[in-house]
């Protein structure tokens, strides 16, 4: 048996998800989050209880409030007895892979694949295996060793300053000194070929590294 905590804040994506999930005698959702906080909450307390706990947390990137699913998976990750987690999301751009499977993601699927997909990913991750979607494996393997590809903190420097954030500002939310933020900042530049943070920006979405918009 394996059991499931489904970590998503819309009730409606879950309830749909736990039926695919619990058509399977082999899987069960012990547990639901609505938030990433509550998800860090809940796989802190089952994992006190002993038996009975969570073996896998189905993660969504995006959620409500100041804590996301990238960071809410390295907390789950550094608990003493951790879950692991499979991330379930719509994103697919580079800065969201490399942050979920840095942040200690087993593996990491989009909300759209077929059922027989979530199902085998699920077994894999909660394995220990890493399941990684067909088209997140195609995309990393395409950027694989290419020079215009970023590093999972450049990419979050630069989601920041497409937010219109300042090195200033940019260095106290990712925790850096002005001096690197502009170091990041030079290699990002060098890489994307390009000359202005606007500039940055534009190629950066083109080539799907961040987010657009």
């Amino acid at each position: 048996m394996i059991r499931l905590m489904l970590a998503d804040d819309h009730p409606v994506v879950r309830a749909g998800i736990r039926a695919m999930l619990e058509a399977d005698a082999e899987l069960v959702v012990v547990a639901e989050a609505g938030t990433a906080a509550e998800a860090v909450r809940l796989a802190r307390e089952a994992g006190e209880g002993g038996e009975g706990g969570v073996d896998l947390v189905l993660m969504d990137l995006q959620f409500p409030g100041e804590l996301q699913g990238a960071e809410a998976t390295r907390r789950i990750r550094a608990l003493p007895h951790p879950p692991r987690v499979l991330v379930l999301t719509n994103y697919d751009t580079d800065a969201d892979i490399l942050g979920a499977i840095e942040a200690g993601a087993s593996g990491y699927l989009l909300k759209d694949a077929p059922p027989e997909e979530l199902l085998a990913a699920v077994r894999l991750a909660a394995a220990g295996e890493t399941a990684l979607a067909p088209a997140v494996s195609s995309r990393l393997a395409a950027a694989d060793g290419a020079e215009q590809r970023l590093t999972a903190r450049e990419a979050e420097v630069l989601t920041l300053v497409a937010e219109g954030r300042s090195n200033r500002e940019i260095g106290r939310a990712l925790f850096l000194s002005e001096a690197t933020v502009k170091s990041h900042l030079v290699h990002i530049f060098t890489k994307l070929d390009v000359g202005s943070r606007t500039a940055a920006v534009a190629r950066a979405r083109e080539l799907g590294a961040i987010r657009a918009g």
